[in-house]
């Protein structure tokens, strides 16, 4: 079984730790003159009013057939039309370059490795229109809290969980009691705007939250803004 498929099945559980960033998707939609692609899209969460408030289609890939139908029954409860494709963002082709590209929710802490990260920010680059925006969200990694939780069950977690913290692969395993497990990669601020030079993008922007306040040291999430060169 596809191990994200077992997540599918308790995802609108896990999705309830993060509401916020739906309003700077929408934003970013808005703003946005040509077609909109979410990567990781998973259920339609953040997908579904981003849809709605721009009022046309939008593309969601994921690589969980589970994932992509609950998204298709969701769309259809909301009277929301999404083009919804299975597929691997490590080798995203699109129809027409895009105005907007966003990954929500940390889903490009699952890319195992620098290689696979760097060819994912290159497909995005290649898919992007001049002009055109790349915007996505990741946990600041933290070891004190990483140390904290290794090997423990998450018993007030919106789905019971282990965490396992692996700090020579830089990693995070997520647990469910019937055994599938998701890896988190970390990488720190260096290592994005690497993937963002070698890809040809430039930073228009590093926020420290989804309310746009300014990342410093105090930050848990980077969330990223960044542009193809016109």
């Amino acid at each position: 079984m596809n191990p994200w498929d077992a997540f599918a099945v308790d995802y609108e559980k896990w999705a309830t730790v993060m509401t916020e960033d739906i309003p700077f998707y929408v934003e970013l939609a808005r703003e946005a003159e040509g077609p909109v692609v979410e990567l990781a899209v998973g259920n339609g969460r953040v997908a579904i009013p981003v849809a709605k408030a721009i009022d046309r289609p939008l593309l969601g890939i994921d690589i969980s057939p589970a994932m992509l139908e609950q998204a298709r029954a969701n769309a259809e409860a909301a009277g929301v039309e999404l083009e919804l494709r299975e597929g691997d963002m490590r080798d995203l082709a699109l129809d027409e370059p895009a105005a907007l590209i966003y990954c929500p929710f940390r889903g490009l802490q699952h890319l195992p490795n620098w290689a696979d990260r760097r060819r994912t920010f290159e497909r995005i680059a290649a898919s992007l229109r001049p002009g055109g925006r790349f915007a996505w969200n990741v946990f600041v990694f933290n070891p004190h809290i990483a140390g904290k939780l290794d090997g423990q069950w998450q018993e007030d977690a919106p789905v019971r969980h282990r965490v396992d913290y692996v700090p020579t692969d830089a990693r995070i395993d997520l647990t469910l009691e019937a055994g599938a497990t998701i890896p988190l990669y970390w990488s720190t601020r260096a290592e994005w705007e690497g993937l963002l030079d070698v890809a040809g993008l430039e930073t228009e922007a590093l926020y420290g939250w989804f309310n746009r306040r300014p990342f410093d040291e105090e930050s848990k999430e980077f969330v990223w803004v960044a542009r193809r060169p016109t």
